[in-house]
This record gives C-alpha cells, sequence and structure tokens, in this order.
C-alpha cells in the first residue's frame, strides 16, 4: 500500500493544499502553529474516520468555512484507487472508488495506520477507556467482524441499560443474548491480540532500553467467559446500568513486572508506547500482510538521543513513513527516498 497524493480543502489551518508523497519516509518540519500535525491528522482521519486531536468534527473544519474535504490516491493490491472524505457540519459524506458511504466506520481497514504522538503517553496513567480504546481501534483495522460486534454490542447493551433505568426486565432477554454473543468474540479476540503484543514488546523494549526494561500488557476482562448477564441482573437493576462485559474489562501496561502508571520514570513511558507502537505497526503487518502506514508527530519530543536513534534506524523497516518535526532531522533527510516539506502556512506542494 502507498499513498501517492493528499489534497485539503478547509481542513484546519489549511484552506487548500496538494502534495505529493515519498513511498519511504516523508519528513515535514517548520516551526509551531503552522500545520505540521494537522496535516499528519489528515491522514489519520482517512484511515481512522476520527481525529487523534479532538472528538468534536466540526473543530476539523477551518475557521469561517462550511466544510471540510480530503481526497487521497493510492495504490493497494496493485490498483490505483482515490478515497474522498467531506463533512459540512451535519453530513458524512465518503466515497472509495464509486461506492459511497455516509457512516465513517467504512474507512476503518482501508488505510491501516499507526500513529505516534507525544499524547500517546496518557495510555498509560489515563483510565481504562483509553487503553481500551487503543486495544479496539487496532483489532477494527484488521478484522472487520470486530467492528460488528463491537457496534453490536454497545446497540444491544444502550437497549439493555434504557430498561435497566427503567427498574423492568421485560423483554430484556433479547438484549442480553445479543451481548453474550458478541461480549464472547470481543474478549476472545482482545485475548489473541494482548498475546501478539506482548510477543512482539520484547524486541524493541530492550533496544530501547539496552535490555534494562521489560515491557508487557495484561488483560483483565470483566467477566469470566460462560457467565450469563441475567445472573448480574438484580444488582443491576438497582443501578440502573450494565456493570460487566467488554465496556468495563482494563488493559494494566508494566515495565519491569510494575504497573507503569505508578512505578515508571518518564523516560520509560516514552520508551514502553514507542516499543508498543512498533508491535502494533509489527502485528497489524503480520496478519494483514500489507504493510500500514506509520505517522510520528513531533519527533524530536519522544525520546532521548539513545532511543531517537533507534527509533529512526527501525523506520527503514516500516514502508512509507510520515513524520513531523520542529527542525530539519538531518540524518533522515539524507535517507535515498525522504522528501522533505519545510511546511508553512498557506504553503501548497504539488
Amino acid at each position: 500500500m502507498q499513498l501517492e497524493n493528499l489534497r485539503l480543502l478547509n481542513f484546519r489551518s489549511f484552506e487548500t493544499l496538494e502534495i505529493a508523497f515519498s513511498p519511504k519516509v516523508n519528513l515535514i518540519h517548520g516551526l509551531n502553529a503552522q500545520g505540521k500535525t494537522n496535516l499528519l491528522e489528515a491522514l489519520y482521519f482517512l484511515s481512522t474516520g476520527r481525529s487523534f486531536r479532538t472528538k468534536e468534527l466540526t473543530d476539523l473544519i477551518r475557521e469561517g468555512a462550511a466544510y471540510f474535504y480530503l481526497e487521497v490516491n493510492f495504490i493497494k493490491d496493485g490498483i490505483s484507487q482515490t478515497l474522498k472524505v467531506s463533512f459540512d457540519g451535519k453530513a458524512k459524506n465518503i466515497q472509495h472508488n464509486a461506492t459511497a458511504y455516509t457512516q465513517f466506520i467504512h474507512l476503518l481497514g482501508l488505510l491501516p495506520m499507526v500513529l505516534y504522538a507525544p499524547e500517546d503517553v496518557s495510555l498509560i496513567f489515563s483510565g481504562p477507556s483509553e487503553r481500551r480504546r487503543f486495544l479496539d481501534l487496532h483489532s477494527a483495522q484488521i478484522d472487520p467482524l470486530y467492528v460488528h460486534h463491537l457496534a453490536r454490542y454497545y446497540r444491544a447493551m444502550k437497549h439493555r441499560n434504557h430498561l435497566l433505568k427503567q427498574r423492568t426486565a421485560r423483554a430484556i432477554e433479547p438484549w442480553e443474548e445479543m451481548m453474550t454473543h458478541s461480549a464472547a468474540y470481543l474478549m476472545e479476540q482482545r485475548k489473541k491480540a494482548i498475546a501478539d503484543l506482548n510477543g512482539a514488546l520484547a524486541r524493541p523494549m530492550q533496544a530501547l532500553t539496552d535490555g534494562q526494561d521489560t515491557l508487557s500488557i495484561e488483560y483483565h476482562p470483566s467477566m469470566k467467559p460462560g457467565v450469563a448477564f441475567a445472573s448480574y441482573r438484580p444488582k443491576e437493576l438497582d443501578y440502573g446500568c450494565t456493570l460487566i462485559g467488554p465496556q468495563r474489562d482494563e488493559l494494566v501496561i508494566k515495565i519491569n513486572e510494575h504497573p507503569a502508571k505508578t512505578f515508571a520514570s518518564e523516560g520509560q513511558k516514552r520508551g514502553a508506547i514507542a516499543a508498543l507502537k512498533l508491535a502494533e505497526w509489527q502485528r497489524i503487518f503480520r496478519l494483514s500482510e500489507e504493510k500500514p502506514l506509520m505517522g510520528i508527530d513531533d519527533f524530536g519530543v519522544h525520546l532521548d538521543g539513545k532511543r531517537s536513534h533507534f527509533l529512526q534506524e527501525e523506520l527503514k523497516n516500516l514502508g512509507q513513513v510520515f513524520i513531523t518535526s520542529p527542525c530539519p532531522l538531518e540524518t533522515l533527510a539524507a535517507w535515498p527516498e525522504t522528501m522533505v516539506y519545510p511546511i508553512q502556512k498557506n504553503c501548497n506542494f504539488k
């Protein structure tokens, strides 16, 4: 898979932007507030249908404009393809080649991407919902059935919670049956994903820490396989909500067998996230047999010099890479097939 070029209209700070990409490393550098991260955000949005900086789609529309529009030409499975996405504050429009959609969920898996941003350290110190979101998005880019069961589970739980709030169990069984089936699939796939990621974490973590630190992830499901939602119903009727299920699962990130949230230094946390992102890339590549895109935002602020050098060397094997940095990163810029974009407001690459 390879992105060839991108066109933006009224996206964040850009009124218009056209840019062609290298099949290897694309280095975007410039002063702060010039739009470097906005460009990376556009690519991530085309991959996942969401921003990594805001939950509000209207935030993506340039101030004073009525809509945003993204268009990317890419090669996948040896075929030239086009993806167009727009949003006018109300309607979502997606067109992949000749097929039109109205929901961003259809973007998942089309342009799989791994993003490493400074904010990702929140995976360690934030609440469990952030880690579940990471794992769900990772799995959704590989497995369409995971997306189906995730949507099905939350839709059924919404109806069940409504009945629980009404303090009635009438007609609740069909929703519980639907939840049970989808929860079993989600839990099994989460268990497999954690096992795979743990297997891929050792090498990058050892390299990033000179073998001094280990990294692991533990999966703690909130319910045991075979447990019926009905068995919790009497208690949940009192609380008015569902108390067990995939929506309450926890992931615990550990460094040297201790919870990273309370025992790791800032350097260890950043190194752990770098290793996790590399492991995530490897798993998507292994299961999809296609190299996903790799995006790194603010490269210079992630790691110290030694760890940064290791990460730069890893990029040589990661297919198409998109990096933003406040400085030119001369080593990366000197690589063959690296394309450098000194970006500033109102720039336009063609």
